[in-house]
């Protein structure tokens, strides 16, 4: 299956219970961290709902 990479570019400080959950699900719990996760629906719905804290890592 497809994988994607994932990096974190915004800070959880001052974010909901809800965006930090899903940053740690995602594996991202600090600035510039980078996690290769499958390309699932899942997984895409999880990037959406922090997009504004992630950024997508094309190799």
């Amino acid at each position: 299956m497809a994988t994607i990479k994932i990096k974190q570019t915004g800070s959880p400080i001052r974010r909901t219970k809800e965006q930090r959950a899903t940053l740690v699900g995602l594996g991202l719990n600090k600035m510039h961290k980078v996690s290769e996760l499958e390309d699932t629906p899942s997984v895409r719905g999880m990037i959406r709902a922090v997009h504004h804290m992630v950024e997508v890592v094309e190799d």
